[in-house]
């Protein structure tokens, strides 16, 4: 990779990595691309389409990354009995995690335990049928980021890029060795990842925190942060599912839906134990313990 090109994007720090400058109309095409999928899913955008659909339930025309997205929620929810719910952003208001970033908590809430019944979706539109805030982030960044590198790729730069939107990553043709940090000291690493043709996307505890054990990882059955694990990573063919994959393995199923989707992966305990699954080609600077889906 011979230029790096950094941004701010939907509150995160982007680097793009290319073999050649991407020119202002290059720039520009990605520019738009995060800005259509942000106008379409942030929930801290009052004139987002998810912020409108809230505040007024009914059908709106579906954007683009709907079904994709909202199939891999039907999946993850499935597999960890509700944990994962696209409908958990009154959960995350409710602990300051709100549009206004208030970081002011209050008790939890519970997302809705119905929420396939509520929101419904297809190709042409977009339905919720009573109140409520539509929360993709446990899997929209890595569907995001998926959407950028297509647009890269279609500069016809070559086969080298490095997407990487701070924790999500996707390589394309270069090979890249990622640091897995460990989340209790951010100036080491558990071990190291090697990445090609492959997205890889992190979650920690530690990100996105605020006050006494707050952070963003949320039980939607609770409304509560999750305790047993602290920090995951996970690799598939594209960001979107390493993503959710991530997200899921907080929870009891995260494993088993990773084995179904054929995604590799790591994951700490609080009490510092380390978990990976049997495919795991990481080199870990710790002993761990192997999980069968």
């Amino acid at each position: 990779m011979s230029t790096e090109w950094r941004f701010d994007a939907i509150g995160t720090r982007w680097e793009i990595q290319t073999s050649r400058p991407l020119d202002a109309a290059e720039r520009e095409t990605v520019a738009r691309t995060v800005e259509r999928f942000d106008a379409a899913w942030s929930r801290f955008r009052p004139d987002s389409v998810v912020s409108a659909l809230g505040r007024e339930p009914g059908a709106v025309a579906a954007p683009p990354d709907t079904v994709a997205m909202l199939d891999a929620f039907a999946e993850a929810s499935a597999a960890t009995a509700g944990a994962v719910n696209p409908l958990v952003g009154a959960s995350l208001d409710a602990l300051g995690y709100d549009a206004e970033i208030s970081l002011r908590a209050g008790a939890p809430v519970a997302a809705p335990a119905d929420w396939r019944r509520l929101l419904t979706w297809d190709e042409r539109m977009l339905r919720l049928s009573a109140p409520a805030v539509i929360d993709v982030g446990a899997l929209g960044k890595g569907r995001l980021v998926d959407r950028v590198l297509n647009a890269v790729g279609e500069f016809g730069d070559g086969d080298d890029i490095v997407v990487d939107a701070s924790g999500d990553l996707t390589v394309r043709g270069a090979t890249v060795r990622v640091g897995l940090e460990h989340p209790f000291d951010p100036t080491r690493a558990i071990g190291v990842w090697e990445v090609c043709d492959q997205a890889l996307c992190a979650s920690a505890t530690n990100r996105r925190a605020w006050g006494d054990g707050l952070h963003h990882v949320l039980d939607a059955r609770t409304g509560a942060p999750v305790r047993t694990v602290v920090a995951t990573w996970a690799v598939a063919p594209e960001a979107m599912l390493a993503d959710a994959a991530a997200t899921a393995l907080f929870f009891d199923g995260g494993a088993a839906l990773c084995a179904q989707w054929g995604v590799a992966w790591v994951r700490m305990l609080s009490d510092g134990r380390v978990e990976y699954s049997p495919d795991c080609p990481a080199e870990l600077f710790t002993r761990g313990t192997t999980v069968e889906g």
